[in-house]
């Protein structure tokens, strides 16, 4: 290699990832925190895919309405990102809030494993999951939503002196300062993924007692998670602390120093449209839920929808018209790209039962998605920065869709031919992990340009507000997701086996025989729908270059 092309790709090394790490600042480090609680909660996903498949007679379609179930309250990212603005000074009580219902949902986990006989006689089993899956995304939007307001107090408007960033300098700390955020929340991914293969290790050979007692410990240790992000909140404290004393010894004075500190010239004022709003969100969502209504789903949908969008547009009129609609034609494109539907728990069901794959390959392949994605988002950092999100959401979606196709073929039997070509090497786990190793560095790309461009546009006073009302936009995207996984696992039918606790006698048997066509059209579904969307957006007067 020539003595160009190696400082060329010493440039792009450095550039890329050296360059990330000389712009950390610890400020950074209490929201980060935050955010690796959040992936850390991944620690539980493994073992929860196993005791409801294991235990519990859910069918596909009805963990999937479950999951739109569990998504609302991140739809309420909206009036609770404006009571974080309202109440700034005091935003660390929802984090210890969010802390005790998190620990309160591994706690019914912990107890539905070790003591099913004494949960049951309270309640069914069923029941006890349910509480568990919607009190737990509780706990992490309130912690999410003081964690994306924590980013903009972490990036520093002034230096160690006292003097003012440019305007430059601030919007690359806040882009770094987003990118750490994904960055935290995949490594701890990554950290609970080499976990699970260390605790699944010989899972095969584990008696029923083990693995329950190994889903136990999963469980008991998950604990820490509220434990990381109440630290992150002690933390910014401290490093506010800290702030100020150096500013001290620079000789300014205690109310230049109040000021410096405070990220925000004036008080926020509430919004009683925004307020009022997620109160009739609420309440209406509340009703609908409780009164069992037919299509109550949809119609909870419609509705959070319609209100979501009236408070939207209410709150756009505070930026200069410039900018409106290039962010209303971002968000539909990231909209549409996050509602495409899934095949849902069906094609784990059928890795699990036909292709053999235990709790510990599972691991592998999670940790690989996870150590992947992490590289791959620094990789990308760069081209994030160049390209307009239309423009990576296109590269996005096709690659979403050719990924689709190693899934598509193991299903008709790919494995076995590429097995037979190459005596045994090529078989289903070897594909399923060169699939996962090419599809993991997507994850959460999109959103980066969005969360940057929010933390440095938007009026200082509303920015946990608009951080919560695009998250709430986005946020019904996978409520869309989850309905049409839903309609899908109702017209193409998959089962697991699931035998009677008491007797063992089979009550449904397995059947995967139309999972195929399942995966064909969600496949078609994900490169379809944010194309066709893409260029409607980018013809009319809402295109973005942003």
């Amino acid at each position: 290699m020539s003595r160009a092309r190696l400082i060329a790709a010493w440039r792009w090394f450095d550039d890329t990832f050296l360059d990330l790490g000389r712009e950390f600042r610890f400020s950074y480090l209490p929201p980060l925190m935050v955010y690796l609680a959040a992936g850390v909660s991944g620690l539980t996903a493994i073992v929860g895919t196993f005791f409801v498949k294991e235990n519990l007679n859910l069918s596909a379609a009805t963990l999937a309405a479950l999951t739109f179930w569990a998504g609302i309250p991140w739809a309420l990212k909206m009036p609770l990102g404006h009571l974080v603005d309202l109440i700034w000074r005091w935003k660390a009580a929802l984090v210890y809030l969010g802390a005790t219902l998190i620990a309160l949902s591994l706690a019914i986990m912990y107890g539905l494993i070790t003591r099913p006989v004494g949960m049951a006689a309270v309640m069914p089993l069923e029941h006890w999951y349910i509480v568990s899956l919607l009190l737990a995304p509780i706990g992490y939007v309130l912690q999410d939503i003081v964690a994306d307001a924590m980013t903009v107090e972490a990036v520093p408007t002034v230096d160690a002196r006292g003097q003012a960033y440019d305007d430059e300098t601030i919007k690359t700390m806040h882009t770094t300062m987003q990118t750490l955020g994904r960055v935290a929340i995949i490594s701890g991914l990554v950290v609970v993924a080499v976990l699970n293969i260390t605790l699944f290790a010989g899972v095969a050979q584990m008696s029923p007692a083990e693995k329950t007692a190994t889903y136990a410990l999963i469980y008991l240790m998950a604990l820490a998670i509220p434990v990381i992000s109440v630290l992150g909140v002690v933390l910014a404290s401290v490093v506010r602390g800290a702030r100020g004393a150096r500013l001290r010894r620079e000789g300014l004075s205690r109310e230049r120093i109040v000021a410096l500190l405070d990220t925000r010239s004036e008080e926020t004022k509430p919004d009683w449209w925004i307020l009022g709003g997620g109160l009739a969100f609420v309440a209406f969502t509340l009703a609908i839920g409780l009164a069992s209504v037919p299509f109550d789903e949809e119609i909870i949908f419609l509705g959070s929808m319609a209100i979501v969008l009236f408070l939207m547009r209410q709150l756009i009129q505070e930026l200069p018209p410039a900018v409106r609609g290039a962010l209303v034609g971002t968000a539909i494109i990231i909209f549409i790209f996050r509602a495409t539907p899934l095949p849902g728990p069906g094609v784990e069901w059928w890795e699990i039962d036909v292709l053999g794959f235990d709790q510990q390959f599972l691991s592998v392949l999670s940790l690989i998605t996870s150590g992947l994605a992490l590289a791959g988002m620094i990789v990308l950092r760069p081209f994030m920065a160049k390209r307009s999100i239309a423009y990576v959401v296109i590269v996005l979606t096709i690659a979403s869709g050719i990924l689709m196709l190693p899934l598509i073929g193991l299903f008709y039997g790919l494995h076995e031919w590429t097995a037979r070509l190459t005596g045994g090497v090529v078989d289903a786990r070897f594909i399923a992990i060169l699939n996962t190793a090419l599809e993991s560095p997507l994850a959460q790309v999109a959103m980066i340009p969005m969360l940057a461009w929010i933390a440095k546009n938007a009026p200082p006073t509303l920015k946990a507000t608009f951080f919560a009302v695009m998250a709430s936009f986005t946020n019904l995207a996978l409520q869309a997701a989850a309905l049409g996984t839903k309609y899908l696992n109702e017209i193409f039918i998959v089962t697991r086996e699931v035998r009677d606790r008491t007797s063992g006698a089979i009550t449904t048997p397995a059947n995967y025989g139309e999972l195929g066509w399942l995966l064909i059209v969600v496949a078609v579904l994900t490169v379809a729908l944010p194309l066709l969307t893409i260029a409607v957006v980018q013809a009319t007067r809402l295109r973005t270059s942003q």
